[in-house]
């Protein structure tokens, strides 16, 4: 190649680098600059799918062909027995492809992402990262154990010592006989070849290394002092954003062209497109359940056949939302190589759409717009995944100005966060240079069986309540409230198979809530205080509080917390799901009894209303080890021995959906996402952040608990000496009313401020039956009923403060039992 083609010479003319080797050398690598002080130069690979953006299949199928070589090398045998391991972050995508070529083994990849609750197996440095330590964390230890062959995939070879670091762990804990080693390059030195015949020697074991060219990099012994002062001399100080381009931070150094970050206002490249601003569109992917979003934990040959079989059904989706005839990027995330690179292969087969694959990545490259250098183009945007090592940027390289008409942002729902969607994040630069941004968001495999914590899924505390629940915040579940309905009524779908679409409330909606919560605290607080007492007296002095989520997660929050304010007691919390008509989730039971006594297990909901739930979680744990006595805040239906008061007031958190509950929705299950031995779902509105008052209302409950200690004191003492035997009266109230009102359905009558709340919000309304003479207490039923445009109908003799009449027999446009049409939302 000629010094104005390869995208090294810029590097190779001022740095002093020679690149010698085989013919095929410049076309597989290009030279940039690192902001490193390890090392100065960096070998930027055009088929790696990380800097460059590429053909996808020319990207997978380079790994394809590593792969195929290693399975003829080895023999069917071994192969059969072979286990792949890839490196982070570069690799992650090459080793699983090699995996795919060899057919027959297992693939996992090394981290730096810890996951709670699973242990590495091993762990190792390398030596001229930007970021060093990876770790081994295979969902079955077992899969690293086999004496079988061990293939070793990294981008180049340079010096060995990464390799020969993890051999060397690895060796010590499972011993072989035999390694592999691929790379799309081996740039090593004389000496290096040389050092890696001796390690294997000591070792014992044979060590091969098969790459698609070889060559060596000669460097001036100068070379970090030169790389360094080019760094600084081509960086210059960098301005903040651009009003007008929230896409690209300002230039530097002599031009902004010549350092590569160019003003977003030199983009659009794509003429005549306007620019999208604010957030992506998502792409619901309906990613299988259970299916790993890579190899981070582990990647078989059955989840590969059932990953083939999926992905021209997710291209498809992917390719309604792309316009005929474009120019489109797919890009991965950080270690996120393989799915979004699957994805951007089985999109590419379809006609009328040029695809190319790159991913981000945290490593910081110097850019320089100058055709003889890799790295033309840079964005920069703040780490949107919480990593264990804190804080910092990230980066998109040779993304700006290439001419994407659109591009595919695919990330793991880990990294599926506010700080994603914020000004300044991923999306907003991306949305600078294209006239099309879309996200496709996997769940991200997590170890089996452990619960998920916030800030990942929720915005509560992580110690604050482990959620026994799966997290299908990519699926697209919501349906609007009156298809639901019909839905549920005719006996066409459970109402747990879908979610109603979150309310958003008004300014004068927040204000009442705002006031509920000032008015009613103390009174929250006493109940909370004397709810956690009775349990600790009678239940268990260490309890395992488990909530229903999510209405009971807010509440088993505040105990977990009044227990460690007045006793000291750390309690674990953990939240579950339990459907009516369908009991509780099993797979969940029995990870508690795995891990704690079932006996010490208390089970706590917000509220009772007419008893359904109280009946559902009885019905389920019949049979079992568990105490079914649930542990409410209020009962009023008097369906309970364990709770804090029976009064039917309103418990503000009654008022809001997610945004008082961690932003969690309600549970769903449907057998096509929830498998027998899988957690229920739920999905985490992280798009709702700015709304969120989860953890206010936790906090202003809790400031409460000095005032009320007396208090709680007395009302524990006197309860504990009551007869609590239930009435339920609320059970005999209901089958009254449904009666009285022709519903002929107890199930459509929900009796209480709580759950007529939540009639109004997620159910279609037939009216609203309120205590004559009711106070403030009922305002912001009184305005929700207003907004749907529902009667309420004061009455004498209520049990409760208020009942809601779920619309009977609803079809769109139907009457209820007095002949009248229901409004719709």
């Amino acid at each position: 190649m000629t010094p104005s083609t390869w995208s090294g010479q810029w590097v190779a003319d001022r740095l002093g680098v020679r690149l010698e080797g085989d013919a095929a050398l410049p076309g597989l690598l290009g030279l940039a600059l690192r902001r490193n002080p390890r090392r100065a130069h960096l070998l930027v690979s055009n088929v790696l799918g990380k800097h460059v953006p590429q053909r996808p299949s020319a990207v997978h199928g380079a790994g394809l062909g590593l792969g195929r070589r290693v399975r003829e090398l080895l023999g069917e045998a071994d192969a059969a027995r072979s286990v792949v391991l890839g490196y982070a972050e570069t690799a992650t995508g090459l080793g699983h492809s090699v995996a795919d070529g060899l057919a027959l083994a297992p693939y996992l990849h090394s981290t730096r992402r810890p996951v709670r609750g699973v242990a590495p197996v091993g762990g190792f440095e390398e030596e001229h990262s930007h970021a060093t330590s990876h770790l081994l964390l295979p969902d079955d230890p077992a899969l690293l154990a086999s004496d079988g062959p061990l293939v070793l995939v990294d981008d180049e070879f340079s010096t060995g010592r990464t390799v020969m670091n993890t051999i060397a762990a690895l060796h010590r804990r499972y011993p072989r006989d035999r390694y592999v080693i691929v790379a799309l390059v081996d740039m090593r030195g004389a000496d290096d070849r040389a050092g890696l015949d001796a390690f294997a020697a000591e070792l014992g074991a044979r060590v091969d290394l098969i790459a698609l060219a070889s060559g060596t990099v000669t460097l001036p012994e100068d070379v970090l002092e030169r790389g360094q002062e080019l760094v600084a001399r081509w960086s210059g100080p960098e301005a903040a954003p651009s009003p007008t381009a929230p896409g690209e931070t300002g230039g530097g150094g002599e031009n902004s062209r010549r350092h590569g970050e160019q003003p977003a206002t030199a983009v659009p490249a794509v003429p005549g497109r306007p620019h999208p601003g604010g957030d992506a569109a998502r792409v619901d992917l309906r990613w299988p359940a259970g299916l790993p979003d890579g190899g981070r934990h582990g990647f078989t040959p059955a989840h590969r056949a059932r990953l083939e079989r999926e992905l021209p059904r997710m291209a498809r989706e992917i390719a309604r939302h792309l316009e005929p005839d474009s120019r489109v990027l797919v890009l991965g995330n950080e270690e996120l190589m393989y799915a979004p690179l699957r994805l951007a292969e089985a999109l590419e087969t379809r006609q009328g759409v040029d695809v190319r694959f790159s991913t981000t990545t945290r490593s910081p490259v110097l850019p320089v717009d100058d055709p003889g250098y890799a790295i033309r183009t840079r964005l920069r945007f703040p780490a949107h995944d919480a990593p264990a090592d804190g804080p910092g940027d990230r980066y998109a390289y040779n993304v700006a100005g290439a001419g994407f008409d659109a591009v595919v942002a695919v990330v793991d729902s880990t990294a599926d966060t506010p700080e994603l969607h914020a000004p300044g994040g991923l999306l907003d630069r991306l949305a600078a240079h294209t006239g099309k941004v879309l996200l496709a968001v996997i769940p991200s495999h997590r170890a089996p069986r452990e619960p998920l914590r916030g800030p990942a899924f929720s915005s509560y505390a992580p110690e604050d309540v482990g959620w026994l629940l799966q997290d299908l915040s990519g699926v697209t579940l919501e349906a609007p409230i009156e298809e639901r309905e019909e839905a549920i009524q005719s006996g066409g779908a459970h109402y747990a198979e879908s979610l109603p679409v979150e309310y958003q409330p008004c300014e004068r909606y927040q204000a009442l809530y705002h006031a509920a919560l000032d008015a009613s605290a103390d009174r929250l607080a006493r109940a909370v205080g004397v709810v956690t007492e009775t349990v600790l007296a009678e239940r268990s002095p260490r309890p395992v509080l488990v909530s229903l989520a999510r209405a009971g997660t807010p509440v088993g929050v505040l105990m977990r917390r009044w227990a460690r304010h007045a006793h000291g007691l750390d309690l674990p919390h953990y939240a579950v799901s339990i459907v009516r008509g369908r009991g509780i989730d099993t797979a969940a039971l029995r990870w508690l009894a795995e891990r704690h006594d079932p006996s010490d297990v208390v089970f706590v909901d917000g509220w009772t209303g007419k008893g359904a739930i109280t009946r559902e979680l009885e019905a389920a744990l019949e049979e079992s080890e568990f105490d079914p006595r649930l542990a409410v805040l209020a009962d009023p239906g008097s369906c309970v021995t364990t709770y804090g008061t029976r009064d039917d007031f309103l418990i503000p958190s009654a008022c809001l959906n997610s945004t008082v509950s961690g932003l969690i929705s309600r549970t769903v299950l449907r057998a096509d996402l929830v498998g027998p031995d899988d957690f229920h779902g739920a999905k985490y509105y992280r798009e709702l952040a700015g709304s969120d008052v989860s953890r206010a209302f936790l906090d202003a409950v809790a400031a409460r608990f000095d005032a009320v200690a007396e208090d709680v004191a007395h009302d524990a003492k006197e309860l504990a000496a009551a007869d609590r035997t239930p009435t339920w009266q609320g059970w005999a109230a209901v089958e009254r009313i449904s009666e009285e009102y022709g519903i002929h359905d107890p199930n459509l009558v929900k009796p209480g401020v709580g759950e007529t709340t939540r009639v109004l919000l997620r159910r279609v309304p037939w009216k609203i039956l309120a205590k004559r003479g009711a106070g403030a207490g009922l305002d912001h039923v009184r305005l929700l009923a207003a907004q749907r445009g529902v009667p309420v109908e004061e009455v004498d003799g209520l049990p409760y403060s208020c009942v809601g009449l779920v619309h009977p027999r609803y079809t769109r446009g139907a009457t209820g039992a007095d002949g009248k049409a229901v409004p719709t939302s």
